[in-house]
């Protein structure tokens, strides 16, 4: 359970500059494509980046102000088997994702949004 009463400095003076969200997209051997967001202020649980079951094959070349990787060659092979996100980006911005009724993939900006499911979420 997160507090809103702080000694010391707040998440968001620690944060920074930095981008508050995280998104990650992996498709897994089925052909799925799931998509992870992360807000860094919110979320208690951490976001697995690299697969521990694949040590030798990590990427560890994260650098700051770097706020999107492709990890797929040119012909869409995977790079890094070890890297659990093959596409991921930072963004200051609350960005919401959904299949809409004609089945494009819709972003929405800073805006919430309530999935089929009845999960809502806000901007």
């Amino acid at each position: 359970m997160s507090s809103t009463y702080y000694l010391g400095r707040s998440p968001t003076e620690v944060l920074g500059d930095s981008p508050q969200y995280f998104y990650g997209i992996r498709r897994n051997d089925a052909g799925e494509v799931f998509l992870v967001r992360g807000d860094q202020l919110l979320d208690e649980e951490a976001i697995e980046i690299n697969n521990p079951d694949a040590i030798d094959e990590t990427f560890d070349d994260f650098e700051a102000g770097v706020d999107y990787f492709e990890g797929v060659d040119t012909d869409h092979n995977i790079v890094y088997s070890g890297l659990k996100y093959t596409q991921y980006k930072w963004d200051a911005r609350s960005i919401f994702y959904y299949i809409d009724s004609n089945g494009n993939l819709v972003m929405r900006i800073n805006k919430g949004y309530s999935y089929p499911n009845g999960v809502s979420s806000n901007g």
